[in-house]
């Protein structure tokens, strides 16, 4: 056969079965030979270059790397949502829409907790894929929305038409991605829609693919079709995915009747909703009904509240930090909380346990702090037992049996025994973490065995383990290769600058930013233990806390030792300020507010800090710049109030590429 009518047979094959498959969850083939067709595409198009398309499905693999994203226009706005929390909300809603439009129905629809994009198809082919941005402006990721599988490049009919929907990302997908970073000393993505913003925004496509984003499409800008449904069903014709749990409402009763049936599934649902959104279904009712400068008239998200299970409260044990820090931790029956099973929530500490009046053997209610974080919310005490074990704060540190210290005006209990086997293994696992000393391969679990081992004892030790090779190769799971590999990351780790170094030591108070500030100030080790008191507190954003912190530890003989050991076995006690570029962030101060579509706010906080800015909490008369993100909150308001320049992500985006 010829290779051009080849291609284009493969081409058709691959495409329909990944509609059959993805969008409309029919599997027409198995996967073996999926899999061979598709070598069989790779290799012809690798060969003969010239034949390959845009409509192939040999881009799902990713490969396209860009420097930088375009921006895009969209020609008719990309419009938020009102949102309403109350059924009372719905109803004021239900009653403005009768009011313009009487005759007017509703359609349901899962309102997905992803990233809003636009497709725009010509001629049946994916041509331009879009983040939404600020409604008017927004990104072009074609590249990466190109890697989707449930997203065709080529609809089953040759159309022009734009549609728009919700990239996210499955449960499924969401938790084998956290473990990897995990396993990798990265920072964890916040929840599935953070992990799905930040893998649209990659530039490198291949990264993309391998986060297994799926999509969902929910807007047809067809003007031929007369209702929401009926946009949907014509979607559905063209090979896009839709989400098949749509209701049609005649009223406002069946809505709220739509919304608590969904609720109670929403834990099973293999993907992340967090409330759903009603659109009036007429769409030649949607003039009538009108709209705001910021939201349509015709339709609103009700928004879940926070979901709350209860489960009995077996046990309060406690966690010795790096730190000796001493925190309590709840331990309960494991219950399913927003499809995860939990089974333990921090405690905090002494005071929050008596103001929340918890005891052992309590009913408890839980949930998700932020949709993220295992809380405990409080006990229901109408089913607290007559024999209920009354909460006391122990006195003695779990792990060495050492009196406990709480410090005037504190709420933490501490350990203070520089010996406490596990406040050392903590510390030492801190010390080569990524966000501190940096040291690759050495990771919690490999801190612990070689500490178990004897190996490890304190932070000098990771230097010393040349000296031990020939015994560490031969301990089980690990060999000369990964040995080899761990001992050339730690005689690399000389080389970082001092602000990981004074991160990584875990003087308490003192965190990564702070660190910064100081390595800044001083230059270098010998200052910086030279330095009063009263000279690191008057350093911006230090204050008094954290400078006595700092000054007591640079005079504590144990810790002076330290540092004089590690200078001896050849760490870099220097700052150096040549890593810092030149840009618009430059000595700025900055704060952040809302949530950034593109990163994670320890990556922005990088980023400003790379060219020696400062991100900060708090908006001040001090501040430069305010960062603004999704869902901005009363920081906002206070940098408006105060004429503090307010950025958009779009312009951030553009400003760190200069």
């Amino acid at each position: 056969m010829d290779t051009k009518l080849r291609i284009e047979e493969l081409k058709k094959i691959l495409n329909d079965a990944g509609i059959a498959y993805y969008v409309n969850d029919n599997p027409i083939m198995e996967d073996y030979e999926y899999d061979k067709l598709m070598n069989e595409l790779i290799n012809l198009e690798t060969k003969y270059p010239e034949y390959k398309t845009p409509d192939s499905p040999t881009n799902k693999i990713g490969g396209e790397i860009l420097t930088k994203f375009e921006k895009v226009t969209h020609e008719v706005k990309m419009m938020s949502l009102a949102d309403a929390f109350s059924y009372d909300e719905l109803w004021d809603f239900d009653r403005r829409v009768k009011e313009a439009a009487p005759t007017a129905t509703y359609l349901c629809e899962l309102k997905i907790d992803g990233l809003s994009v636009s497709l725009k198809y010509e001629n049946g082919i994916l041509v331009r894929g879009a983040t939404r941005g600020n409604g008017q402006i927004g990104e072009n990721i074609t590249h990466n929305v190109k890697t989707i599988k449930s997203i065709p490049l080529k609809l089953t009919r040759p159309i022009d038409i734009e549609v728009r929907g919700e990239i996210f990302m499955p449960k499924a997908s969401f938790i084998e991605l956290n473990r990897e970073r995990e396993e990798n000393e990265e920072e964890l993505f916040a929840n599935c829609r953070n992990a799905a913003a930040g893998s649209v925004r990659q530039l490198d496509s291949k990264i993309a693919a391998k986060r297994n984003l799926d999509a969902f499409l929910y807007y047809n800008m067809d003007e031929n079709v007369k209702t929401q449904e009926e946009a949907l069903l014509s979607m559905k014709e063209l090979g896009l995915k839709i989400n098949p749990l749509y209701k049609h409402a005649k009223d406002i009763n069946e809505v709220i009747e739509y919304i608590d049936n969904i609720a109670k599934i929403r834990p099973e649902l293999p993907y992340d909703i967090d409330g759903i959104v009603i659109k009036v279904n007429e769409i030649n009712l949607h003039n009538t009904i009108g709209e705001t400068i910021k939201y349509p008239k015709w339709a609103i998200a009700y928004k879940f509240p926070p979901e709350e299970v209860s489960t009995e409260l077996l046990d309060i044990t406690y966690q010795v930090g790096r730190t000796g820090v001493i925190t309590p931790v709840a331990n309960f029956k494991p219950v399913f909380v927003q499809g995860s099973l939990i089974s333990k929530a921090t405690l905090h500490n002494e005071d929050y346990i008596h103001d929340k009046d918890i005891h052992v053997g309590d009913t408890v209610i839980i949930h998700k702090a932020g949709d993220v974080i295992p809380e405990v919310v409080g006990p229901i005490i109408e089913k607290r037992p007559a024999n209920f074990i009354p909460f006391k704060m122990i006195t003695k540190c779990p792990c060495c049996n050492s009196d406990l210290v709480r410090i005037e005006g504190e709420a933490d209990y501490y350990c203070t025994n520089p010996n406490c086997k596990e406040k050392l293994v903590n510390g030492l696992i801190h010390f080569a973490s990524k966000p501190a000393y940096d040291i690759d391969t050495l990771g919690e679990k490999v801190v612990k065995d070689l500490y178990e081992l004897g190996y490890i004892t304190d932070i000098p030790s990771i230097f010393k383990l040349k000296g031990c090779y020939s015994e560490l190769i031969k301990i089980p799971g690990y060999g000369e290769k990964s040995i080899d590999k761990l001992l050339d990351a730690i005689e690399k780790s000389k080389e970082n600058n001092l602000d990981k170094l004074l991160f990584g030591l875990g003087i308490r108070h003192c965190g990564g930013k702070v660190s910064k500030l100081i390595c800044k100030k001083y230059g270098n080790i010998d200052n910086i233990m030279a330095a009063t008191l009263e000279d690191i507190s008057n350093i911006p954003d230090c204050g008094d806390v954290i400078a006595k912190s700092i000054y007591e530890y640079m005079h504590n003989e144990y810790n002076i030792n330290l540092i004089n050991s590690l200078k001896e076995l050849g760490l870099n006690m220097t700052y150096n300020m040549g890593d810092i570029k030149v840009n618009y962030f430059t000595n700025k101060k900055c704060v952040l507010t809302g949530t950034l579509q593109s990163m994670g706010r320890t990556e922005a906080k990088a980023l400003i800090e790379s060219f020696g800015g400062a991100l900060s909490e708090s908006v001040s008369k001090k501040t430069d710049i305010l960062i603004l993100g999704e869902n901005p909150g009363s920081k906002y308001d206070k940098a408006k109030a105060l004429g503090i320049y307010i950025m958009e992500e779009t312009e951030f985006l553009e400003k760190i590429k200069e």
